[in-house]
């Protein structure tokens, strides 16, 4: 396979493409959490929820939904999920038992706003409400396929994902004998775990097969190393206000990172070898790919 062979087939305008999925995700998640009693809890699940953000997770899960001969409406219930439960990880994320950060998205940290408690429990219940929510919102899936969705977005969530990458992150911080091994291994559970749901669930709602699911795992897994490398070099070589939240919070942690094993040139070019090895799983599954291609180059070429 060459290299031209996994470009993009056609003018594909990404910018305007985030632009429409970022409102139609905007418009669910406002849609999905009204304020009721107790209203301060209500609140501080909306105010992180809503705080923006490029909702990559539920963009790749609709895309992939759409790639494999579903709709937006069959996977929408599931993309606001990985929004909620994304968004629960970055409230804890940022405690001060955690990455003790003030800002996120360019606003003071849920904790800072409503105290720690209220966060934990606005985070709680947040992670709670996602599996609610994809439960009863779902429409026109099958049974089985939306029991596998469930089933997977749980072990992308425990300690098999997320909550296990950031167990083994915080056990590391401040050491100097971090392995690649042991860095790809925090990484593929604290951030790729849930990219990958992402995108794997938006193809079992719409029915995928066995060797699709396959080529979609691959795809996102490298799409989610590659999305973290690209994060840690954002940390050393970007401004607060481009990112929204604290810069240098890795360094001043002690934190392993790709940059401080490789070097940022190699990082770089490590992130870009990731992103053409995920191209190439895209390849079978043919032209209506052409968004998750763009998605991909997006990922590695970001600056915030």
């Amino acid at each position: 396979m060459t290299k031209a062979s996994i470009q993009l087939k056609h003018p594909f305008d990404l910018t305007e493409y985030l632009s429409r999925r970022q409102l139609l995700v905007e418009q669910a998640l406002e849609e999905s959490i009204s304020t009721a009693y107790p209203e301060k809890l209500y609140e501080a699940m909306r105010y992180s929820l809503l705080a923006g953000g490029k909702r990559l997770r539920p963009i790749l899960c609709l895309a992939t939904c759409e790639l494999l001969g579903g709709t937006v409406d069959m996977a929408m219930p599931t993309a606001c999920a990985l929004e909620m439960i994304h968004t629960m990880s970055l409230i804890h994320d940022d405690l001060p038992a955690m990455d003790n950060d003030d800002y996120r998205r360019g606003k003071p940290t849920n904790h800072k706003v409503y105290g720690e408690a209220v966060a934990i429990l606005a985070g709680d219940a947040l992670l709670a409400y996602a599996f609610e929510y994809v439960a009863e919102h779902t429409r026109g899936v099958a049974a089985e396929r939306l029991l596998q969705v469930v089933a997977r977005l749980g072990k992308a969530v425990a300690a098999e994902g997320l909550v296990g990458g950031q167990v083994v992150d915080l056990d590391c911080e401040g050491r100097t004998d971090v392995t690649l091994e042991t860095l790809n291994f925090i990484h593929t559970h604290k951030t790729g775990a849930l990219l990958e749901i992402a995108v794997v669930s938006g193809g079992i709602l719409a029915g995928a097969g066995p060797a699709e699911v396959e080529h979609l795992t691959r795809y996102a897994q490298n799409i989610g190393l590659a999305f973290q490398i690209v994060d840690d070099i954002l940390d050393v070589t970007a401004t607060a206000e481009e990112l929204g939240k604290t810069a240098g919070k890795d360094l001043t942690a002690h934190k392993a990172t790709y940059p401080s094993l490789w070097g940022l040139e190699e990082s770089r070019s490590q992130a870009k070898r990731l992103i053409q090895s995920a191209k190439a799983e895209l390849e079978p599954l043919g032209p209506g790919a052409t968004p998750l291609l763009a998605l991909a180059d997006y990922i590695v070429s970001r600056t915030h």
